[in-house]
């Protein structure tokens, strides 16, 4: 029998994570720099914590149950668990809360495949406690400092408004409002043109479908639009937005109020990152405000504004790899220790300690086997081990460079 990881599953050799680990060390330098601190929260909820927002549907979460018969499952992203930490762990704190993680989420989509991935690792903030235009563009400078600290090319920001996208649908029929934002973020014009609308909706559902590309020209459109006092706020909010993170010139941002995130707690701007390396677009991030997701959670239903991202850590992985960004660490250790004889043992754990405390992360390893020389001198070279010392029962050594 030949064993594998569980459907879904899969293992990370030492490479792969010495990758990873440098992609997230980049990203966690910026983070502290900003002022935010790391948050762990639990891989486990509660089935009704993950459903209290209304934006994640039951068959997409991995479900587990305890012995006192809780339904439980892992969770699927981070916000909805740290904003029940914010709420129930962290009452009377002061905000603005900075706030950081790097962990693993869990789910599963139900059209997916035998095999099909399962498990997933992301890194992200959440800024709870802090509303307006300055949260929102920390928010959107951060996750540009954070893609500048990887040296990534080639990607943009798309910029869309949750409060706005909706209350236009609002305009629409009822019974064809969700055919007509699905139409919408599929740029189905086929679909608008059969949909028993007026005239009027019609043009407008279209006007709708072209409210994407650069920020002016979106801002411009939907001008047309007759908007109602509380939609042309919003609309003056993004506008003040888009030209403060612009003015900033160190991003590529495109307008686009047909962007309607997963989760449907998202009540002000929401955003997604996007990479286009050799013309194969892939979302490496996605985030934005919920003002009403911590008063879900709250003891007294108070609402706390927040906003916040993920990045995802196995699509810039690829992006990096495929541009060819990513390091190639050494993994090899820098001595290996050989004790002469079993009488000379304690000498060469002695003489191994001491090259290990010499300096920052000397890698010393231990001959184990009783090898003979040129056995020994095979496997550091196949292991692009640079040195080893020979160790004698009176401690004295022999040092060897090894040539590759």
């Amino acid at each position: 029998m030949v064993y594998q990881p569980p459907a879904g599953a899969r293992d990370l050799l030492p490479l792969d994570v010495a990758q990873k680990r440098w992609i997230e060390d980049r990203l966690e330098e910026v983070f502290q720099g900003w002022g935010y601190h790391r948050i762990i929260t639990s891989t486990l909820e509660r089935i009704d914590t993950l459903m209290a927002g209304g934006a994640i549907e039951r068959s997409t979460v991995i479900q587990l149950q305890n012995i006192q018969d809780e339904e439980l499952g892992l969770r699927p992203e981070l916000t909805a668990s740290i904003a029940r930490a914010a709420v129930t762990r962290m009452a009377g704190v002061d905000f603005p809360q900075r706030l950081y993680y790097n962990a693993n989420v869990f789910g599963r989509t139900p059209e997916s495949k035998h095999n099909s991935q399962q498990e997933f690792y992301q890194a992200g903030v959440e800024l709870l406690g802090g509303g307006g235009l300055v949260a929102d563009a920390e928010v959107l400078l951060l996750v540009t400092a954070c893609l500048q600290a990887l040296g990534l090319q080639n990607w943009h920001l798309i910029v869309g408004e949750a409060e706005i996208t909706q209350s236009l649908l609002k305009a629409f029929p009822a019974d064809l409002q969700s055919k007509i934002r699905s139409a919408i973020v599929h740029l189905d014009r086929v679909t608008i043109d059969t949909l028993p609308l007026s005239e009027e909706h019609r043009d407008r559902a279209k006007v709708m479908l072209d409210l994407r590309g650069k920020s002016a020209d979106v801002l411009q459109k939907i001008g047309t639009l007759n908007l109602d006092s509380g939609q042309q706020e919003a609309v003056n909010n993004l506008k003040a937005l888009v030209e403060l993170i612009e003015s900033q010139g160190n991003c590529s941002l495109i307008l686009d109020l047909s962007l309607i995130q997963t989760f449907d707690y998202y009540t002000g701007f929401v955003f997604e990152v996007v990479s286009d390396i050799d013309n194969e677009a892939r979302v490496i991030g996605s985030g934005g405000r919920y003002d009403k997701l911590l008063g879900l959670y709250h003891p007294q239903g108070k609402d706390i504004p927040g906003t916040g991202f993920a990045l995802f850590i196995e699509d810039l992985y690829h992006v990096l790899s495929a541009s060819k960004q990513l390091p190639q660490p050494k993994l090899a250790s820098d001595w290996l220790v050989v004790p002469e004889n079993s009488s000379a043992t304690a000498a060469a754990f002695a003489y191994a300690e001491k090259l290990r405390s010499s300096t920052h992360l000397v890698k010393v390893e231990m001959e184990l086997s009783g090898r003979d020389a040129q056995t020994i001198k095979k496997y550091a070279r196949d292991r692009e081990i640079a040195q080893i010392a020979w160790i004698k029962a009176d401690g004295s050594k022999q040092v060897e460079s090894v040539s590759s």
